[in-house]
């Protein structure tokens, strides 16, 4: 039986890409990747920012909760720590008021800022964080001006 059209493969024959077909192939994976990681690496900080601000929300219930049980918000800058470990001087604590065993830092790390009474709201508390490294505003439970 003979098959027309067909031609045999040589023994010894390598079939391989040739150099211009991965120089191609590299190219358009360039491009795709300076499309997507710009994309990306910015939901990326959104996605920080918007962890600090639920994390600051979650900070308002405990806080809340305290307030209730206490008669006033914890005095200090220190004071997120009565959220976890009862004060000596508080009579009605019920917590502990955060499910950690420690106070959690912000997304990239820091600290959350806690000033009671607050600067920006003298009736409660001041809590804020950082944000991002080199960002001039910080995520805050007061409205930051932008200008």
């Amino acid at each position: 039986m003979k098959l027309t059209g067909l031609h045999p493969i040589k023994q010894g024959a390598r079939s391989a890409f040739t150099l211009v077909e991965l120089l191609l192939v590299l190219v358009i994976l360039g491009i795709l990747a300076a499309v997507v990681i710009p994309k990306f690496s910015g939901r990326t900080e959104q996605a920080k920012e918007q962890a600090a601000r639920t994390q600051i929300t979650t900070f308002r219930t405990a806080l809340d909760a305290y307030e209730v049980d206490n008669g006033g918000y914890p005095r200090g800058r220190n004071g997120l720590q009565d959220l976890i470990v009862q004060p000596r001087d508080s009579q009605n604590w019920r917590g502990p008021y955060l499910q950690s065993d420690r106070i959690p830092t912000d997304p990239w790390g820091g600290e959350y800022i806690y000033e009671c009474p607050g600067k920006h709201n003298p009736a409660s508390y001041d809590l804020s964080s950082a944000g991002p490294p080199g960002a001039n505003t910080p995520i805050a439970n007061w409205t930051v001006d932008k200008r």
